[in-house]
């Protein structure tokens, strides 16, 4: 009985995913071992529950049946385990968040601060990615949370929660001659700028705006990007509420960026069909409440 509900569970994650190898990815299980448990469902109900193509798997008439009654039922047990434990008050436990890399320097310190004062038994993981990879650990459910740029997703498999919005500004150096500027139009000036790689979305934003023609460097976390600048004539375009303090030690300065408007929405995202857990909420409720 017990084998036979794992299977069921394991059969409704392959629903969901419509593949195999995600579905293995999402379970942290190798794709033989997978396959080889769903044959033995197929097997004790004497017909397949998928069409198996190029592009993944479908499932079959048995197959719906077979979801339309096991996922709601699923469902409604796992809820009622979750209400179960919210109301005993979680307090142990892991969470893995992941976050976008400039995040980490103004915002999920403090996060994760308060979230780790009021669980301090709960082993929380940090990961921290570009904006796709963000996105594509909360869809695999290789993290629990994620907080990334709403520009960044474009997925139906994840939910979105708005947290609040934010500028960027351009950071030079201290003895620049643009360090003596209020601020700046960056359309006027053909400056040489660091840069993430392409498929962040900070690089995104500059690249819709036409400012990533004069490329000087391109790196792949804050601190190269802040090294570079202080060292070199290249300037950088990130988030104005990077700590003042953090800029001082490498002998910069924030300018405002009067044109183009440069700003975007940092938001929350858990995966789209799985019960969130007391965990997650509460993660989700200090960020809300962290920015205002």
């Amino acid at each position: 009985m017990k084998s036979r509900d794992q299977q069921l569970r394991l059969f409704l994650e392959i629903a969901q995913c419509e593949s195999l190898s995600k579905a293995a990815e999402a379970l942290d299980l190798t794709q033989s071992g997978l396959s080889k448990q769903l044959s033995s469902l197929e097997a004790f109900l004497g017909q397949p529950l998928f069409e198996r193509h190029g592009r993944g798997v479908t499932l079959t008439d048995a197959g719906q049946k077979l979801q339309a009654v096991a996922r709601p039922a699923y469902e409604l047990v796992d809820n009622a385990v979750q209400q179960l434990r919210e109301r005993q008050g979680v307090t142990e436990g892991a969470l893995r968040v992941a976050t976008i890399h400039t995040l980490s320097y103004y915002f999920i310190a403090d996060v994760m601060a308060k979230f780790m004062s009021q669980r301090p038994k709960v082993n929380v993981s940090l990961l921290g990615r570009s904006s796709p990879e963000v996105v594509e650990l909360v869809e695999s459910g290789k993290a629990d949370i994620g907080f990334v740029y709403d520009t960044a997703v474009a997925s139906d498999a994840v939910e979105i929660t708005p947290l609040f919005d934010e500028t960027m500004c351009l950071v030079v150096h201290e003895q620049s001659p643009l360090a003596k500027q209020t601020e700046i139009d960056l359309r006027e000036h053909a400056l040489p700028l660091i840069v993430f790689p392409p498929h962040y979305a900070l690089r995104r934003m500059l690249h819709a705006d036409g400012l990533d023609a004069n490329v000087a460097a391109e790196v792949e976390t804050v601190d190269s990007m802040l090294r570079l600048a202080s060292l070199t004539v290249g300037q950088c375009v990130l988030p104005d509420r990077i700590p003042t303090q953090l800029l001082q030690e490498y002998h910069l300065t924030r300018v405002k960026i009067a044109r183009p408007a440069l700003s975007r929405r940092i938001v929350g995202i858990t995966r789209q069909g799985r019960t969130q857990t007391a965990l997650s909420a509460l993660m989700l409720e200090i960020a809300r409440t962290t920015i205002r």
